[in-house]
């Protein structure tokens, strides 16, 4: 007869608690994991609220790990919206979080233009759009994207509207 292993004897609280040791987890995200486990949806939210109570999970503490992480590899705020969003945190808690990232956001668009479109071309017009949709696709809004392809081209407006 197989030998059960030791993680199915664990319990959900134990497995919750293991997945949150390794790192940050939205309790949406941490509600899906248990499920995919084979947790019933009762048993998984009685652990997560122990956790809450006992401060290991906590949806603020996880929005404000993402954002830093999501802005050291270089997305903007926009982007980093987005993916909050998909772990069902809300709006107040998004916009602290994205407040609380120590970043400059038109500083880093910069430094991610030049880093992709070092040696490109700053008065074609065609080359410029491209960068502004780099830029836009990496989750800077317009407004950082129109003052940074204009003062990487000096060039004129693209016409990205706010």
């Amino acid at each position: 007869m197989p030998r059960k292993r030791r993680e199915d004897t664990r319990s959900v609280y134990d497995k919750a608690l293991g997945l949150l040791a390794r790192r940050e987890h939205s309790e949406r995200e941490l509600k899906a994991k248990l499920a995919l486990r084979g947790h019933a949806a009762g048993e998984a939210g009685e652990a997560i609220d122990r956790l809450k109570d006992q401060r290991y999970q906590d949806d603020g503490r996880f929005a404000g790990s993402l954002a830093r992480r999501r802005a050291a590899q270089g997305y903007g705020p926009r982007r980093i919206e987005a993916e909050l969003k998909s772990h069902g945190l809300g709006d107040p808690a998004i916009r602290a979080a994205i407040a609380s990232v120590d970043v400059d956001w038109q500083e880093l668009a910069a430094a991610q233009l030049h880093r992709r479109h070092r040696d490109a071309a700053v008065d074609d017009p065609a080359e410029r759009a491209r960068q502004a949709g780099f830029l836009l696709r990496r989750g800077f809004d317009a407004a950082t994207v129109r003052a940074v392809t204009r003062a990487e081209t000096g060039g004129p407006d693209l016409g990205l509207d706010g």
